[in-house]
């Protein structure tokens, strides 16, 4: 027996029906027509704390003292009496000169002495004959006074010879070139056989002293009225100049082993840079910085109090424009504008815009549209900036 199909009329309502005990059944409910489900996100929730504000600027390594080795006397180089490159002590010979010259200058330099010594000596034996004679006036007053007259000029013939053969034994003891500093001497700046001469000069090498070794950097002016300006408002005290602390990076990216301080702060800007000349003094034990390297400078500077800080993955730009995502009570995502301050590791500080507690998403940016609502699958508490690798 075949059934006879259903009316038109019941067809439609029976397959409504059908439709709703099956989802039913199942025990799952459908969200309303037209609404997408919330987003997953990752959030942080903003805390407020005092974090170091550390500058980031680029720095070059000087020698604490670099000595130019000049010759003084004229001649011709015999030896060299260093290894290139090598540390030397205060004093350490260097280079030989040919000293015959030298010795001749002082040999006559000494007989001119013994000459005026002897001159000396006879006129202060006539001054001491002609006193008693003076005295019965056996002879004038006249030739007493020319005696006397003779002692002093030979007393001043010896003083003039003595200086000259001062003179000419220093000249013999420049023909040993010697460092003036204790450092590590550079390349010969001449060869055996070269003439130099102490009328120009002639730069024959270097020593530098490398340990320690100073780092000297440029703070923009604009970093010091800012500074300047929140320690008269009593944001924070300026620590000591010798109390702030400097790292370095090296060029290939590595982090130098010791920690510097700084120890100058020049009192006028540079007009070439536009800004305050610093430098800071570093150990170098292992020769590991050397002059005329480049290196990253990063120093901790003042604390900010109750500084509000966001990840740098959290930032949205829009031209020279920021803003962040914030997760409203209702899970409403909302982009809300902030005013960035100073860039501590990779986390940037909250001038203006946030507050205490508010929800900022981290991850998951892309797939939120302003006024959706969200789910926040982690939500921690903003960690404190780490104190390297500011900008």
């Amino acid at each position: 027996m075949v059934a006879s199909p259903l009316p038109n009329g019941f067809r439609a309502p029976i397959l409504g029906l059908a439709a709703m005990l099956a989802l039913a059944g199942c025990g799952q409910s459908a969200p309303p027509a037209g609404q997408a489900p919330p987003v997953e996100v990752e959030a942080i929730t903003v805390t407020p704390k005092s974090v170091d504000e550390v500058v980031d600027l680029p720095g070059r390594v000087e020698a604490v003292r670099t000595a130019e080795v000049r010759a003084r006397v004229d001649g011709i180089v015999q030896r060299r009496l260093y290894l290139e490159g090598t540390d030397v002590k205060a004093g350490a010979p260097l280079f030989a000169i040919d000293p015959r010259e030298m010795r001749a200058a002082e040999a006559s330099a000494r007989a001119a002495l013994q000459r005026a010594q002897a001159t000396l000596t006879n006129a202060r034996r006539d001054r001491a004959r002609y006193t008693p004679l003076v005295q019965r006036k056996a002879i004038s007053a006249q030739e007493f006074d020319a005696a006397g007259a003779a002692v002093s000029q030979g007393e001043a013939d010896v003083a003039s010879a003595q200086a000259a053969l001062d003179r000419a034994s220093l000249n013999l003891s420049y023909t040993t070139v010697t460092a003036p500093i204790a450092g590590r001497v550079g390349r010969a700046e001449v060869t055996e056989g070269a003439l130099v001469s102490a009328a120009s000069a002639t730069l024959m090498t270097r020593v530098e002293q490398l340990s320690p070794t100073y780092v000297r950097f440029s703070l923009p002016n604009a970093e010091i009225l800012e500074l300047r300006r929140r320690a008269t408002a009593g944001n924070f005290d300026l620590p000591r100049l010798d109390r702030v602390e400097v790292t370095l990076v090296l060029e290939d990216g590595t982090t130098y082993g010791h920690v510097g301080h700084l120890n100058f702060l020049d009192q006028a800007v540079d007009p070439s840079t536009g800004g305050l000349s610093l430098r800071a003094e570093f150990p170098n034990p292992d020769r590991v910085l050397l002059p005329g390297q480049f290196v990253r400078a990063h120093l901790t500077g003042a604390p900010i109090p109750n500084a509000i800080t966001v990840p740098q993955r959290a930032i949205q730009f829009s031209g020279e424009k920021a803003s962040v995502v914030v997760v409203g009570p209702d899970g409403t995502a909302a982009a809300r504008p902030v005013q960035l301050g100073a860039m501590i590791g990779d986390r940037f500080v909250i001038s203006s815009g946030l507050k205490p507690g508010e929800r900022v998403i981290t991850d998951g940016l892309q797939k939120v549209r302003p006024g959706a609502k969200v789910t926040i699958v982690q939500a921690t508490p903003a960690a404190p900036a780490a104190k390297p690798g500011a900008q």
